[in-house]
């Protein structure tokens, strides 16, 4: 326990060198852009707007009620799957620091994390507005737990991405086999299609032991439909995390020293 203590004071210590990877990663994304960081927000808006339009026609229901129900989907989708492929490559990417300095090698996930989390909250935004516009009634305070729910799923990623990261240095065809397995996952959580369609199908254990599904609730609880999350989507979401973690420590212990071997 205090090796792991240590070990996360060490990761605070160096809060500054991976917050400034994270922003030059933000500032490389939007270099050159005219719109800038307005395109995290609209490239998910369009991406919804077309999807909710074929989804409305074929389910025949109402486009403005589906397409937050899409958009809060895509988002936090789009988040966690650049958190894991981008966690992936997280040490390959960062070799010339890895091989110079002895910084905890978790900061180099982190970084992904931090960067992700903030194009999270730019699309978020236009979450927001839909919402404001579409279903003024619902907004409340519990729009709040829908804010406090980023830094938990930014939780959630950090020790998957960096799972990830371990593997992905030593097998580097993790980053293509990762893409075909989340996009398996996309097919059976519930990120387009609503729960209730895979409840009507039988498929009850791709909604109620799906960590995906939690996650999502955990935003669209309070934004959708104006109410807390359940406490069970937030015990799954920790408990997730607390695999998770276990699972990324055990790993670094055997593996945190022979990475620069392989990089």
């Amino acid at each position: 326990m205090s090796r792991l203590v240590q070990y996360l004071r060490d990761v605070w210590k160096a809060r500054y060198f991976w917050w400034h990877l994270a922003m030059s990663d933000l500032r490389s994304r939007w270099r050159g852009s005219v719109l800038g960081a307005f395109w995290s927000i609209l490239q998910p808006l369009g991406l919804t707007l077309l999807l909710s339009f074929v989804f409305s026609k074929l389910l025949n229901t109402s486009m403005g009620e589906y397409a937050p129900y899409i958009l809060s989907g895509l988002i936090v989708w789009d988040f966690m799957v650049t958190s894991a492929v981008g966690g992936s490559v997280a040490f390959l990417q960062a070799d010339a620091y890895i091989k110079q300095t002895r910084h905890p090698l978790a900061i180099y996930t982190l970084r992904n994390v931090v960067s992700g989390l903030v194009v999270l909250s730019l699309a978020s935004i236009g979450l927001v507005v839909w919402m404001l516009v579409v279903a003024p009634q619902r907004a409340g305070w519990n729009w709040l737990a829908a804010l406090a729910a980023l830094p938990l799923i930014g939780l959630l990623a950090w020790p998957w991405a960096t799972i990830m990261a371990y593997v992905g240095t030593r097998f580097r065809d993790l980053p293509h086999g990762l893409t075909l397995v989340l996009q398996a996952m996309w097919f059976v959580s519930p990120i387009y299609f609503e729960a209730s369609m895979f409840r009507n199908g039988g498929l009850d254990a791709l909604i109620d032991y799906n960590p995906i599904f939690h996650v999502l609730e955990l935003v669209r609880a309070p934004m959708l439909r104006g109410e807390l999350p359940m406490l069970t989507n937030v015990a799954w979401v920790m408990g997730s995390f607390l695999v998770l973690s276990i699972v990324a420590i055990l790993i670094g212990r055997t593996a945190e020293d022979r990475v620069i071997h392989y990089l």
